[in-house]
């Protein structure tokens, strides 16, 4: 793992400006801004990116994938913990590892799945120098959840899907979110959060996002 307390542009310095942007905007949990000060970025992009690892962009990480700008991160996260002692997560769409683990400084205990399988054994790379033990990464089909590990308390989804995925829907416990981005039929996206309760599902539409699609089956 490249060094992760840095010097430069990728030192804590820079980090801490990237969190005061995120509050800036709007996110207030303290949980998710230590969460994002914690995590060093710039081991998760190509060396020729590091410099450009806080900046609040999407930044590619090849295989047709990105790593999220780190206001919608901050942002899905913010709004799975509101009104919510969530201890148990499923992250869909492990990518690099990033958000996994900005999630395993928030949550209890983290599952994370991914399609791809060399895309989810360089995230197993990246992530391993930062030790996570609460972290359990698997190669699975996304819209299948991962019905061993289920119920969840919240469940976030980095990949815009068509619509919700009715595996996702039964592995969320009551009492429960959901956030993820969904096509709209304007052909474009934005973000849904779905909370369950014990009468059923409730869901509201949220800001304009662009994510890249979900796919089917693994690869």
């Amino acid at each position: 793992m490249r060094n992760a307390p840095g010097i430069g542009l990728t030192s804590q310095r820079t980090r801490s400006r990237m969190v005061q942007r995120l509050r800036e905007r709007g996110i207030a949990e303290e949980r998710v801004l230590a969460a994002m000060s914690a995590v060093p970025r710039h081991v998760f992009v190509e060396e020729a990116l590091a410099s450009r690892a806080y900046e609040d962009s999407a930044l590619p990480i090849g295989f047709g994938q990105t790593i999220s700008q780190p206001y919608v991160v901050a942002k899905m996260i913010e709004l799975l913990l509101e009104k919510n002692t969530a201890n148990k997560v499923l992250e869909v769409g492990t990518g690099c590892g990033y958000q996994a683990a900005v999630l395993a400084h928030v949550f209890a205990e983290v599952y994370s799945v991914e399609r791809i399988k060399a895309l989810l054994e360089r995230a197993r790379a990246n992530l391993l120098g930062l030790r996570l033990a609460n972290l359990r990464l698997a190669h699975a089909d996304g819209a299948a959840g991962l019905q061993a590990a289920a119920p969840f308390d919240a469940i976030l989804m980095a990949a815009a899907a068509r619509r919700i995925p009715e595996a996702l829907r039964q592995q969320l416990a009551p009492g429960g979110r959901m956030i993820l981005p969904l096509h709209g039929a304007n052909g474009g996206q934005r973000l849904v959060l779905i909370e369950r309760s014990r009468r059923g599902f409730r869901e509201s539409e949220l800001d304009a996002v662009h994510f890249v699609p979900l796919e089917a089956g693994k690869a």
